[in-house]
């Protein structure tokens, strides 16, 4: 089973992990995307037409301490739109905002003010930067529609990308991590969190005429060229 899978990125080499994370080992740095907390209590509270049962938050949060223990990062780094609106803080349980504190405690953890969350919870621990760069790597958000310097790359999530390719008489989609050399944009973690097709023009135009994919099977990874993908 292939449950990680090496992407390089400007001289970097960084790993996705099969939970849609991305490690980067030399800095000892895991980097997730979109949680989205409490999406599902927003939904309810707001549409009954589209009610979510509210077991989102503990799920994605569930995933994302198992990757902690798995990988004892020194440093996490959330891409922005960890909660769902500005009221998940009034929402959320206190034992999972419990969790939440005890994951941030004793390492550095950077929360990037995505646009549903210009700040998550402050009891919550961390710090919140718009975007924060670490040697030539600049973590963001949402991705520059301008291509990044020659000597630097740029790491973002926000558009949930998903792609969606044929393997004999079926046609399989999934979550899947967006690479374009200097640029990637990182799969939504959040376990409510939706999709938009890597060849929308949102996203291709974020990349060359070709770009990678690594997509998230159920028990590996797979890496496809765009020219192999469909809309």
């Amino acid at each position: 089973m292939t449950a990680s899978h090496p992407i390089p990125l400007a001289g970097a080499i960084f790993q996705a992990d099969l939970q849609g994370a991305l490690l980067w080992p030399a800095e000892s740095t895991l980097i997730v995307a979109d949680l989205h907390l409490e999406k599902g209590s927003s939904y309810a509270g707001r549409n009954r037409a589209q009610f979510l049962p509210p077991y989102d938050t503990r799920a994605t949060i569930e995933r994302l301490e198992q990757l902690i223990a798995r990988h004892a990062p020194r440093r996490v780094i959330c891409l922005g739109d960890s909660v769902h609106d500005p009221r998940a803080e009034d929402r959320i349980d206190a034992q999972d905002s419990g969790r939440i504190s005890a994951m941030t405690g004793g390492r550095d953890w950077i929360w990037i003010a995505g646009n549903h969350d210009p700040e998550p919870p402050a009891g919550w621990g961390g710090s919140v930067l718009r975007e924060v760069a670490i040697g030539n790597v600049v973590f963001r958000h949402q991705a520059h529609t301008a291509s990044p310097d020659f000597e630097s790359c740029e790491i973002s999530g926000h558009f949930h990308p998903v792609a969606s390719v044929t393997t004999g008489a079926a046609r399989v989609s999934a979550r899947c991590f967006a690479s374009g050399g200097q640029r990637l944009v990182l799969p939504a973690f959040g376990a409510y969190a939706g999709g938009l097709n890597v060849l929308d023009p949102a996203i291709a135009r974020l990349f060359d005429l070709a770009f990678n994919v690594v997509m998230l099977g159920r028990r590996r990874l797979f890496e496809f060229s765009s020219a192999k993908l469909r809309a």
